[in-house]
């Protein structure tokens, strides 16, 4: 065990995580050009040395953050799909859940979202993947009867994540918006769209 009866090696988890996370609000508040690893290192409380333990250079950790962005996304969008024999009066609850679960990765972790999913050069690729996912997404779950089976399931994913895009920067980070309250208005309006529904 090592202080404060922390494993060994968990003091260098903790230094590589301060690090990322210190380097995500700088490369965020203040762009790649003008991010410096000395500024890193001088808000992490570390030196120079200690950064190169872990990165071999700026460019590495700009990669490292843009890479774990991504892997989270594909993990969340990849577990929305919904999965066969559900009962379809939960399919609004489910649906609802899965994109909550988007849109609060993305308040957890705004800067590594505004690196990943808006400043960086593989951005569009990303939301690309994204969209890509949810394509293949829908298509299962239009299989199995959930939606109509003469709706364009690719052009219904190219909108989805320009929707999610748009309202994360206009609708949650300027906490107009709450994520799961975000999620179900963007359901209500997909499942229901803007026709009145009739009351029974």
């Amino acid at each position: 065990m090592g202080p404060r009866g922390r494993k060994k090696g968990s003091v260098g988890v903790e230094s590589k995580e301060c690090l990322l996370s210190i380097a995500a609000e700088e490369f965020a508040e203040k762009g790649y050009y003008k991010t410096t690893i000395s500024t890193i290192v001088k808000r992490a409380g570390f030196s120079q040395p200690t950064f190169y333990l872990y990165f071999t250079s700026k460019e590495h950790i700009y990669s490292e953050l843009v890479q774990s962005f991504q892997e989270k996304l594909k993990q969340l969008t990849s577990a929305s799909r919904l999965e066969p024999a559900l009962d379809t009066n939960s399919l609004p609850e489910r649906i609802t859940t899965s994109l909550s679960s988007i849109f609060q990765f993305f308040t957890d972790y705004p800067h590594l979202t505004k690196i990943g999913f808006y400043e960086s050069e593989e951005a569009t690729n990303i939301k690309q993947a994204m969209a890509d996912q949810i394509h293949e997404n829908l298509i299962s779950e239009q299989q199995n009867n959930y939606f109509s089976s003469h709706l364009n399931m690719e052009l219904i994913a190219q909108v989805l994540v320009g929707a999610i895009e748009r309202l994360t920067i206009t609708k949650l980070f300027s906490n107009e918006a709450t994520s799961a309250g975000l999620a179900k208005e963007i359901v209500d309006f997909f499942l229901y769209g803007m026709v009145p529904r009739e009351t029974k």
